[in-house]
């Protein structure tokens, strides 16, 4: 972990220069000025804070003139203990992004297994529904070839009966063109 977090799981901004540090957690200037106008608690752990060096803004790439004046003078046993404590408050924050990684694989890892049955779900909804649908359109194209053989036999009786018509109006012109013929010749003849 090259860089700091801000410890609100809102902002997490990766933190480059300035941060303000809370007891053992750390924030951006931004979420600071927000957080702290609100109360005196930190809003990661809700420790009180009334000392005045409770909530410190602190340069995170300090100059070495800075460093070296800020420990010159100071005990080696001091000195000791403040990059003892230092180490503490990384490895703390190491611990708590390591937690936080962990939850959100935890949560994506629940979702995607969430995604996936509901995948499935629609897959077996979708087949179903796809073999209902296949299963319609056999039962139709059945359909279709008995109407289609229903409409070949019909067609064949009209053509049949028109056959039948046909053959019956040409019996029908010659019956009655031979019919005033026959009548003529079955007459009794009225000349006497």
């Amino acid at each position: 972990m090259d860089n700091l977090r801000c410890n609100r799981l809102t902002c997490r901004r990766s933190l480059a220069d300035k941060a303000v540090v809370v007891s053992s957690h750390i924030f951006c200037v931004e979420c600071a000025n927000e957080l702290f106008n609100a109360s005196r608690l930190c809003p990661a752990c809700e420790t009180s804070l009334t000392e005045p060096d409770d909530v410190v803004v602190c340069s995170l790439h300090p100059s070495n003139d800075y460093k070296t004046s800020v420990l010159s003078g100071l005990n080696p046993a001091i000195i000791l203990e403040i990059c003892s404590r230092a180490l503490s408050f990384w490895q703390y924050q190491v611990h708590q992004e390591h937690s936080f990684q962990q939850a959100l694989y935890r949560n994506v890892t629940e979702k995607h297994a969430q995604l996936e049955k509901r995948l499935e779900n629609v897959i077996r909804e979708a087949n179903g529904e796809i073999s209902l649908l296949t299963n319609k359109l056999q039962e139709m194209e059945r359909d279709i070839d008995t109407e289609r053989r229903k409409t070949a036999t019909l067609q064949d009786s009209l053509k049949e009966s028109e056959k039948e018509y046909h053959k019956l109006k040409v019996c029908n012109v010659m019956v009655f063109s031979v019919a005033p013929l026959l009548i003529m010749v079955h007459r009794p003849s009225t000349t006497n």
